[in-house]
């Protein structure tokens, strides 16, 4: 069996790994490097817990503020309004509660094990040092910010995640240089971080190349179904024949599926990092400025911070402002980044309205498949 890959993010190599362990001859397709694109920037949390979807009705309600402030984790610029409206009243719909407590259903289904799931493959690949098995430790002010969360915290019980409310002096013994601005915490001691996403997904493409499957770097610019079965597909300046096609390619996979008719609400939630080289100790695990929305995540690297949902495109060049947010807030609540100048980046995180992925074969399109939606928690959910 022939089979075309299209994207090689962390779920493009997942899904070609499977599929060459299991005798499929595989090509793997990516206009970049694998895990060039949000695999490479995302703050490698595996966060099993996060069954709350983004829409909730607090969130709703907390957008028209955050609208209005400079250092809000959201960012909408007022010219992509139209082209974003039909998937935000998308978004608004799903906040209703039955639609919430479906996506979480779902959630779960696609985050259950995930931590266990990890720490196998990456000893499969041979690369079991980036796993971090210490938890994430979400931070809050006070009280007011911590109850705008109470309706997730309750979620995450409900389908069995346990987690353990500190006070001050809780937060300071596991991470001993947080800011004073923060005075709550909640610890979720069974969570993992990944120390290197790109490492990661690299070592995972390499073992997928030693089971047989071989990497084409080139556009994908067409894909046809055969009257007789099968699929032709155009990539660069080659063409190929397959049985099947997966279309893994993110926030992209709207403008490969277009033209053959098949139409995904999916929007590109566009997040930054800022990246701290050589900056160490400041954290031993992953770290949630909950009120910022703001991921602060030791890696082999250095410190990064990542955050920020900017609904912007795809074609929109990087808002260097939202970086630069980044840093700032990092720095006022992390002491000990004097003198350290960071790097930041922008990724494109492909989001569905109710936070839930799409993978499976797509209906009346015999040999085409599709796992896209992954949003926050692509890593996550790759396995």
């Amino acid at each position: 069996m022939r089979v075309a890959v299209v994207g090689a993010g962390i779920i493009g190599a997942c899904i070609s790994l499977a599929l060459a362990k299991r005798g499929a001859e595989v090509t793997l397709i990516d206009r970049d490097e694998p895990g060039r694109g949000c695999s490479y920037g995302n703050s490698g949390a595996i966060s099993a817990g996060s069954v709350a979807p983004v829409a909730m009705p607090g969130v709703l309600a907390s957008v028209p503020k955050m609208l209005l402030d400079d250092e809000s984790p959201l960012f909408l610029p007022l010219g992509y309004l139209p082209r974003a409206l039909p998937w935000l009243m998308q978004f608004v719909a799903s906040a209703a509660p039955a639609r919430v407590e479906a996506s979480a259903k779902a959630l779960d289904g696609f985050h259950r094990g995930a931590v266990e799931k990890h720490v196998a493959m990456a000893a499969e690949v041979g690369v079991p040092e980036l796993i971090l098995q210490r938890g994430h430790l979400h931070l809050y002010p006070d009280e007011a910010a911590l109850a705008k969360d109470a309706g997730g915290w309750r979620m995450r019980e409900a389908y069995g995640y346990k987690w353990e409310r500190l006070d001050r002096d809780g937060i300071l013994a596991l991470e001993p240089h947080v800011g004073e601005r923060y005075r709550i915490g909640v610890y979720l001691a069974d969570h993992a971080t990944i120390l290197n996403p790109l490492r990661y997904v690299q070592a995972i493409v390499k073992a997928f190349v030693s089971h047989g499957g071989s990497v084409q770097r080139a556009i994908v610019y067409s894909m046809q179904a055969r009257a007789g079965g099968g699929w032709d597909l155009t990539a660069g300046n080659s063409s190929g024949t397959f049985d099947h096609i997966v279309v893994a390619a993110g926030a992209w996979s709207t403008r490969l599926l277009a033209p053959l008719g098949v139409r995904v609400s999916l929007e590109s939630q566009r997040g930054y990092h800022a990246q701290f080289p050589g900056a160490s100790g400041l954290v031993s695990r992953t770290v949630i400025l909950a009120d910022k929305k703001i991921f602060v995540t030791p890696m082999e690297e250095g410190l990064r911070c990542g955050g920020t949902v900017e609904i912007a495109g795809l074609d929109r060049p990087p808002d260097p402002r939202r970086g630069a947010v980044l840093e700032k807030i990092v720095r006022e609540n992390f002491p000990g980044l004097d003198g350290v100048k960071p790097s930041t980046w922008m990724g494109h995180r492909p989001c569905m309205p109710d936070s839930v992925p799409v993978v499976g074969k797509v209906e009346d399109k015999p040999g085409l498949w599709i796992a896209i939606g992954h949003g926050h928690l692509g890593m996550t959910d790759s396995i």
